[in-house]
């Protein structure tokens, strides 16, 4: 490897570590709004978000796919329903794979 990539990869190490160091280390000494506090309760769900949605959405990472024949979105359409009906975490977890893995056996690969 080249010695930019070793200097950028230091480089976002760095600062992944020093802003997770504030965060972790200095914690007990930061306080937060009550404001700031009840928005970064929704953070772990945006993130979350933000990493399924192009997944499920654009399962080729270019073309949308909103048709009955998506795995991706049959799998969590049925995770989210078992989530809503039953509110267990696994219950939904296993369900929507279990619905993905048919839904793609049975239709074919995505």
């Amino acid at each position: 490897m080249s010695a930019t990539l070793w200097v950028v990869i230091g480089g976002m190490a760095a600062v992944t570590f020093v802003i997770r160091y504030a965060l972790f280390g200095l914690g007990s000494r930061l306080r937060f709004s009550p404001r700031v506090r009840q928005a970064l309760r929704h953070v772990p769900v945006a993130v979350l978000t933000a990493i399924v949605a192009p997944m499920v959405l654009l399962p080729d990472g270019q073309h949308w796919d909103l048709s009955w024949r998506n795995p991706w979105l049959a799998g969590a359409l049925a995770s989210a329903l078992l989530v809503l009906g039953t509110r267990r975490l696994l219950t939904a977890i296993a369900g929507g794979l279990a619905v993905y893995l048919l839904w793609r056996w049975g239709f074919g690969p995505a």
